[in-house]
């Protein structure tokens, strides 16, 4: 089923645990303003269902419900996550296919030891102590691309501006204006 409208855009943000797929979405709410609906998969599934990732768990049909309610709601929507592939694919790749306006993936490359490096930096101490480096090489996944191919690959090099800019342009937001909801 058709979802959106020509004007709305989607943008899939996938990666590892601390690939920076957070600050990117806050990065390009930031920049864009209202508007912009941020589909988080920790949230929905951590937070929300409180569940644990698995093939075929309920956070992934929420994910897909609720990035397809936003757009059909007219909001730009930014779905984020590590998503990975041999779980979430068809439901990512079903909602690209079935959305009216531009849409856009984008994996974030980021080696292993610049994910520990870059996860050691979180300001928050209690979720540093609940997920260490253990976990982080548990789930970690070197270029867990979607299988249709549809993702551009963001390698560690960009720095958060430039990849908040660079999906901006390549997503048309940075000509769209914000409405004010």
């Amino acid at each position: 089923m058709k979802v959106g409208s020509e004007e709305t855009r989607l943008i899939v943000l996938r990666g590892n645990s601390a690939s920076g797929k957070s600050a990117i979405a806050a990065g390009l709410r930031d920049r864009f303003g209202r508007n912009l609906a941020l589909v988080g998969q920790d949230n929905l599934r951590r937070i929300v269902l409180r569940e644990r990732d698995r093939p075929g768990a309920a956070n992934i049909g929420l994910i897909g419900m609720t990035a397809r309610y936003a757009l059909d709601s007219g909001f730009h929507t930014v779905v984020e996550g590590i998503l990975y592939a041999d779980r979430y694919a068809a439901m990512l790749e079903d909602l690209v296919h079935d959305h009216r306006g531009i849409s856009r993936c984008y994996y974030l490359d980021v080696p292993l030891q610049e994910t520990l490096v870059r996860h050691a930096m979180k300001a928050d101490p209690e979720y540093l102590a609940q997920v260490t480096d253990e976990h982080l090489r548990d789930w970690y996944r070197e270029r867990d691309l979607l299988p249709s191919g549809v993702e551009t690959v963001i390698d560690a090099n960009s720095g958060l501006d430039d990849t908040v800019k660079r999906i901006m342009r390549g997503t048309g937001l940075d000509k769209v204006p914000a409405i004010d909801r």
